[in-house]
């Protein structure tokens, strides 16, 4: 990696923070001639684009504006993107953008920020946003942000064209803020500048309501949405395929071959990975979130798998299978298999309009823990005492499920009426993952279940009349799960 231009001899800055502000108000940097500065300015061809088309979902994002407004009339609204994040000393994190702000402008650079002013009849919608590095004082080549450094901007011009939404210079809005007046509510927590601009003009309460209504309005997904996250499912189920394929070199070197496969078809195909991937080989699959991946990787054992490709529109799968490494289940990890697999088919017989969101992760659980009473593991309880009890939680752990979308744990500061005690709605999209584990170290099963962990799960639509699968293209039942792999492995 390249380092930014060292000045030459500064004349002695207090700190070295000064002295970049210093330098960059001066527009040069000491050790930069004015020939040099002169010649940087000029000899570059206009590289302005013109005819661009609006993004895909700028009619979508437009409507989710418009309700926006609806709900907070003659209040000026702000959503920043958010900042680059240091990862260590001089180098930043990949920058994401908050998702409320994507969700509302289809936009994901840094600093950029949405202000919806009020008018009579609504709100006009300003994005304000870096424009393209300036050639005049040499920010495009002096800059650590800057154009040769980072890759070009979008100019402002370009911006509103791509978004459908006014655009204005992002620097000039603290300012702006500042001077405003009027009740005002701001997505607080991305941007420090913003939160510090609007510190006397906003309240705590005010803005947890404007961050409720947010994450509320992304529980139904409209049909961008929607085929963003087949989309997302399609590609991830790709990338399974492409871990069972190297299952052999991953046993040759550890999890870490299958968290790397699987990260190359995430960037292959879409953003990123929407979370980080758990790759799970034996005994770590009783570990929920097991994101080391630095154990080994043995035949006989199961890969508890649990991966999502994050689309270049944001929008996160989040799907998981439980494979044997070898291609073949044992008796016991098949049994154990199945419940789960019964389980999950339970839940997601329970996902359709109309029903509470809490019944598909009720039915899995009465499935697991029918199936611990069957084994004898729970002693001589009934299952409804077992199930009032919650003794089966030993073994089960967690919840069945969670809305999904551009968070993987999406819609997550809905209200608890709306959400967790609500209805599911047609358009609405959630896991259903239910999950049997067995600890390495748990002397109240039998010594053979210790260590085997398994989670099944899928991403599943609410439609008009039931649901369906968006991840189907994986397999789920045992057999076929075998004969997947022996395909895949020629």
């Amino acid at each position: 990696m390249s380092e930014e231009l060292i000045p030459e001899n500064p004349e002695n800055p207090e700190t070295e923070e000064a002295e970049t502000v210093k330098q960059r108000k001066n527009g040069l940097y000491p050790g930069v001639s004015d020939e040099l500065a002169a010649g940087m300015k000029s000899g570059w061809a206009d590289t302005e684009l013109h005819g661009l088309e609006p993004i895909a979902q700028a009619g979508h994002t437009a409507d989710r504006r418009a309700a926006l407004s609806a709900r907070f009339p003659g209040e000026r609204l702000v959503i920043p993107a958010g900042k680059l994040k240091t990862r260590a000393n001089d180098t930043e994190y990949a920058f994401r953008p908050s998702t409320e702000y994507a969700y509302l402008t289809g936009n994901q650079t840094q600093d950029g920020v949405l202000v919806l002013e009020p008018k009579a009849d609504g709100h006009e919608a300003t994005i304000y946003l870096l424009p393209r590095s300036n050639r005049e004082n040499g920010e495009f080549w002096l800059d650590g942000q800057g154009e040769l450094w980072v890759g070009r901007r979008h100019s402002l011009t370009e911006a509103e064209h791509l978004l459908g939404i006014p655009a204005k210079d992002v620097r000039e809005l603290p300012a702006a803020l500042t001077e405003a007046t009027g009740p005002v509510r701001n997505l607080r927590g991305h941007d420090a500048g913003i939160d510090a601009a609007l510190t006397d003009k906003v309240t705590a309460e005010r803005d947890e309501e404007l961050k409720i209504y947010l994450s509320e309005a992304r529980l139904i997904k409209d049909a961008f949405e929607t085929a963003e996250l087949q989309k997302a499912c399609d590609a991830t189920a790709r990338g399974f395929e492409d871990v069972v394929k190297v299952l052999d070199r991953a046993e040759a070197t550890s999890e870490r071959y299958i968290e790397g496969t699987f990260f190359l078809r995430a960037r292959v195909e879409g953003n990123d990975i929407g979370y980080g991937s758990i790759c799970a080989a034996g005994p770590h699959a009783t570990t929920l979130h097991w994101v080391r991946n630095d154990g080994p990787v043995r035949s006989g054992e199961l890969l508890l798998l649990d991966a999502g490709v994050e689309t270049n529109d944001l929008y996160t799968a989040d799907v998981t299978r439980t494979l044997p490494i070898n291609g073949t289940f044992t008796p016991l990890q098949r049994k154990i298999y199945d419940a789960v697999y019964e389980a999950q088919e339970a839940g997601i017989a329970a996902v359709k309009p109309g029903a509470a969101f809490r019944d598909f992760h009720d039915a899995a659980q009465r499935v697991l823990a029918e199936k611990l009473v069957a084994w004898g593991l729970l002693g001589d309880l009934p299952v409804e005492k077992v199930l009032e009890l919650g003794l089966q939680r030993r073994w089960t752990l967690h919840g069945t499920g969670h809305m999904l979308g551009m968070d993987v744990h999406d819609c997550a500061t809905a209200r608890t009426d709306t959400y967790v005690n609500g209805t599911l709605e047609a358009g609405m999209c959630l896991t259903v993952e239910p999950g049997l584990y067995f600890q390495a170290d748990d002397l109240t099963v039998p010594e053979e279940y210790r260590g085997i962990g398994v989670r099944i799960e899928d991403d599943i639509l609410v439609t008009e009349d039931g649901n369906r699968n968006l991840s189907d293209k994986l397999p789920r039942q045992a057999d076929e799960i075998e004969a997947w792999m022996a395909q895949l492995k020629g």
